[in-house]
């Protein structure tokens, strides 16, 4: 496809119903469009799940939920999110952030629809059920609250054993040990589900993702997520099998997706758009921690990822960088408007080797479009490296294969201008 027909076309599907008052730009330079602001009602019936939940529970659209300290969903407890709910993190305070945890062997039942998507955000927020576009919150508000952390049975491979302690939590935290020997392991449903300026920062410095996936099996479904403005990585997966869809990670700051621990899903029909103040990259995937369940092999299949151009101002930001034994297929990416310099990395001997060198040969980079001028000089490694391989295995141009009907209306992306520049 042309490049004209292709901005033409994209511009078209990302268009918007809602009226635009008014355009500024942010001190970011990310350009947003604003909203006329939609008076609060703040008489809206409202509920607060502080405390874990023990039995079965049901949150309905009729009740904005505000979640306040850290939420766990203990076995064997199942939580259901009614299409059209407004969940909202109370900000908390250090390892007492709002975060909601469904644990190993409880599940969570969020299924939205494109009509009435199940927005996750911040108290900060002043959007109500049947909104879709926050009135008052932008992409630069970022570390509000937590975020979502989705626990399951399935294989790992953590440094040592079997299992892991989750990321993000205060170490010993009951509930949030995750792994095991289900591949097929089911958490639930995921669906239609936007998570909204999470990330905040916890004691010792680290971050939450926007969702994170530890040990989550293929019985799992999960597909149309949006993670949007976030301080720590879009999505994380810790080892598990669960394959996703439709996914949309918009201006977060550090990695747009993380790969961690032999994940073995598929990921595929995605978007990532990088932000320019982003420390960090569009995908970041390591392989085995340790020698337990050490074959897994992801898949990256059909993603779109928009790079921030000239306007980033940090000095990485690459298309992607495989690291620690990363093993797995990337196939069929359309990367655009990276700044450049932005490179693709396998460093490490054993990323290196898998890919191109005397090892395993389990990762393979191929069939992917650089809309560049030529891919010499795009790939790297902090290997004595041979670039051939990746100049040869994939190509330069504007090919972009995902269905992006599948984020208009529901996401905040498309209801923000995020996207009228490509």
């Amino acid at each position: 496809m042309k490049k004209t027909n292709l901005l033409v076309a994209t511009a078209l599907i990302f268009s918007t119903s809602l009226f635009f008052t008014s355009c500024k730009k942010d001190d970011n330079n990310d350009e947003e469009v604003v909203v006329t602001p939609t008076p609060v009602d703040t008489s809206y019936p409202s509920i607060t799940q502080s405390g874990n939940i023990t039995s079965n529970t049901t949150w309905t659209k009729d009740k904005i939920v505000y979640i306040d300290g850290r939420v766990i969903v203990e076995a064997p407890a199942e939580l259901t999110i009614e299409a059209g709910t407004v969940i909202k993190g109370k900000a908390g305070d250090g390892a007492d952030a709002s975060v909601l945890i469904v644990g190993v062997g409880a599940k969570i039942h969020a299924t939205g629809t494109a009509a009435e998507p199940i927005i996750f955000t911040t108290e900060d927020d002043q959007i109500v059920p049947g909104q879709i576009a926050s009135p008052n919150l932008t992409v630069n508000n970022k570390g509000n609250w937590g975020g979502v952390i989705i626990l399951g049975d399935a294989p790992i491979s953590p440094s040592s054993g079997t299992t892991a302690e989750i990321e993000g939590i205060p170490a010993g935290t009951a509930g949030c040990t995750y792994g095991g020997a289900d591949a097929t392991d089911n958490s639930g449903e995921f669906q239609y589900c936007s998570i909204r300026h999470g990330g905040i920062v916890l004691t010792g410095g680290n971050e939450i993702n926007g969702l994170t996936l530890g040990g989550v099996g293929s019985g799992t479904t999960i597909d149309h997520v949006e993670i949007y403005a976030g301080l720590d990585d879009g999505i994380e997966f810790f080892g598990g099998s669960v394959s996703a869809s439709d996914l949309i990670v918009v201006k977060i700051d550090d990695d747009c997706y993380d790969i961690d621990q032999a994940y073995s899903g598929t990921l595929s029909n995605i978007i990532a758009i990088v932000s320019p103040t982003q420390d960090g990259d569009a995908f970041e995937i390591d392989g085995p921690e340790g020698a337990s369940n050490n074959t897994g092999l992801f898949t990256v299949n059909t993603a779109y990822v928009v790079g921030s151009g000239a306007t980033s101002t940090i000095s990485n930001g690459n298309f992607a960088v495989f690291k620690s034994k990363a093993q797995g297929t990337m196939q069929n990416v359309f990367f655009t408007n990276f700044k450049s310099g932005a490179k693709v990395k396998a460093n490490g001997a054993d990323a290196y080797n898998n890919y191109a060198g005397t090892g395993s040969s389990s990762l393979t980079i191929s069939n992917n479009v650089f809309n560049v001028g030529a891919l010499t000089g795009i790939f790297s490694s902090d290997q004595t490296f041979d670039e051939t391989t990746f100049v040869n295995g994939n190509s330069t141009g504007i090919n972009n294969k995902v269905d992006m009907t599948q984020f208009t209306g529901w996401t905040f992306a498309t209801n923000s201008g995020q996207y009228k520049n490509f």
